[in-house]
């Protein structure tokens, strides 16, 4: 570890002291992380606030909690006896989060070249097993198994911490990292196509707006469905036609535009009861992906669509290393652009989940540290 490191024992970070409501994020003074051989200590500058760090604290994930994520529960967390994580375990606290870091690599362990040092780096906050099977290879979220960004310094494994060649600003460098590339995992699984026509629900949010871009970058045909006073900016990344979420009927919507042929795929952020209307409205082998259940995870499906229809259904937790990969080169090339909607700064964490949860913003959130 580097002198001025080594002198810094402490550090400010938003630590959550347990599942509930906002107060659970309180801020800290703490030691400051200490890397492993094979690890790079980062100096966070920016980091950009997700959808799990909102499920994390408010115990959402647990299997037995069956609503949507209100904004209720995104202050004041869910009433359950049992709470789990994404990954259906206990959380150990206090657990700092933030997946989406951005900043400098100040020192490095044993076994990690130490020319990294001084490299502007983007953390890819899922931590993987290489030795499992191909979708089941992430093991560990920044932010929730291991501690993340919500802090001054965090340390993660090297082949995590990816240098970007980018004129992008740090706090749009943090927009991408957990959205972008859980969107680009979802289009991947679907292989969608240009040419093709494609649903994305959630379209204002940071997953969905990441969609709407990647889809468009693919040659695809955009119906989006986004709050009625999203359309212009939703527009304006690029979907093709745009469905207010506050239609009556999701399906006779989306027959309006698709005609009897039906969608080609559906990425599917929200989940919910229109589930049915998205299945119901795919072609013959289509494809639908989930990547996100916040209107609602045990929607009611027909399995006949599924089944004399031959769709094809994924769900998307954790992206692959080459996802990410492809993500880098996107903004290297300058083929996707941030979309930022506010910035708070660190101590200011409760007012940015307060800001989330109200779902009026289009993009993302980020705080700076």
């Amino acid at each position: 570890m580097s002198d001025a490191v080594a002198s810094a024992a402490t550090m400010n970070a938003v630590v959550l002291t347990g599942h509930g409501g906002i107060d659970k994020l309180v801020w800290k003074t703490v030691p400051v992380p200490v890397v492993g051989d094979d690890e790079v200590l980062i100096k966070v500058s920016a980091c950009g606030v997700n959808n799990t760090d909102i499920n994390t604290r408010t115990g959402w994930y647990s299997p037995n909690v069956k609503t949507a994520l209100t904004a209720e529960i995104g202050l004041n967390g869910v009433e359950a006896e049992e709470l789990r994580t994404w990954n259906r375990e206990t959380l150990a606290f206090p657990r700092i989060q933030g997946a989406d870091a951005v900043g400098v690599i100040t020192a490095v362990g044993k076994n990690v070249d130490p020319m990294r040092v001084g490299k502007r780096v983007m953390v890819d906050p899922c931590i993987r097993d290489a030795s499992l099977p191909k979708y089941s290879q992430g093991v560990i979220y920044f932010g929730s198994e291991a501690d993340g960004g919500y802090a001054e310094y965090t340390k993660i494994v090297s082949e995590n911490a990816w240098a970007v060649e980018s004129a992008l600003s740090d706090v749009e460098l943090a927009s991408f990292a957990c959205s972008y590339s859980t969107g680009e995992e979802m289009l991947v699984r679907i292989d969608l196509q240009a040419g093709e026509t494609v649903l994305v629900t959630g379209a204002s949010g940071g997953v969905g707006s990441a969609n709407v871009q990647l889809a468009k970058r693919r040659g695809a045909r955009v119906i989006a469905v986004a709050g009625r006073s999203k359309e212009a900016a939703i527009r304006a990344l690029g979907a093709d036609e745009f469905i207010p979420r506050e239609c009556e009927n999701l399906g006779e919507e989306i027959e309006k535009l698709v005609g009897w042929r039906g969608l080609d795929a559906v990425a599917d952020v929200t989940g919910g009861s229109p589930v049915l209307h998205m299945l119901r409205s795919l072609r013959r082998a289509g494809r639908y992906v989930s990547a996100g259940a916040i209107a609602g995870p045990s929607p009611e499906i027909d399995l006949r669509d599924l089944i004399y229809k031959d769709l094809q259904m994924w769900g998307v937790g954790n992206p692959q290393r080459s996802t990410f990969a492809s993500l880098v080169g996107y903004i290297e090339r300058g083929e996707i652009k941030p979309v930022v909607a506010k910035t708070f700064l660190l101590k200011a964490l409760g007012e940015a989940h307060t800001e989330f949860v109200s779902k009026s913003h289009v993009g993302k959130i980020v705080i700076t540290i």
